[in-house]
């Protein structure tokens, strides 16, 4: 992304109002005022506000598995990676600004399934269950791939879960459910 141009300045902008806002309730005005990027700059870039929700949605998807890489690298294979992941998941789904997964929230507000959000979500959910899957074949379980998917589909129920576990051990609790979900699975 170049930081300091209009492209920048103004998914930046998207950025912050769609996740704050959601993207059907923030016009190409309110961008172009908050942002300061002038609205030929920014149709120049982004000819759509689809296509803009889209780049919304990849520059998320960049930052989340930027960081998942960070957290799962210096980790040993298997139950230590799934309990860093808990960590960081309890860490993320804790702060006051956090208003659930941007990919999940973004792609409800679109009915059709091949609009570019709802395309970017499922890409997103199955990458996730790609690298749990992996994470899980390291492990003795017998079945890696459908265990990849309960615990994907916890991990999507505590990024959904509206500030609820903010005010529990949101840890322990991530982390107790893994090892549940893989101790039946062994």
């Amino acid at each position: 992304m170049r930081k300091n141009s209009g492209y920048g300045r103004a998914l930046q902008t998207a950025s912050e109002l769609f996740y704050a806002q959601g993207a059907r309730a923030v016009g190409m005005e309110l961008i172009v005022e908050k942002s300061g990027v002038a609205k030929t700059t920014i149709y120049r870039h982004f000819p759509t506000k689809d296509v803009l929700i889209e780049a919304f949605l990849d520059k998320e998807d960049d930052e989340f598995w930027s960081q998942w890489n960070e957290i799962t690298g210096d980790c040993e294979p298997g139950i230590s990676q799934l309990d860093a992941l808990c960590d960081w998941i309890a860490q993320r789904v804790s702060r006051d600004t956090y208003r659930g997964c941007p990919q999940i929230n973004i792609a409800a507000e679109f009915a059709d399934p091949e609009h570019p959000a709802r395309l970017v979500a499922r890409r997103h959910k199955a990458e996730m269950h790609r690298r749990l899957t992996d994470i899980c074949s390291t492990m003795p379980i017998k079945d890696p791939d459908g265990t990849a998917m309960q615990i994907s589909l916890l991990f999507d129920g505590a990024f959904m879960s509206d500030g609820r576990l903010a005010t529990r051990d949101a840890k322990s609790l991530l982390r107790d459910a893994v090892h549940r979900i893989c101790a039946v699975a062994s």
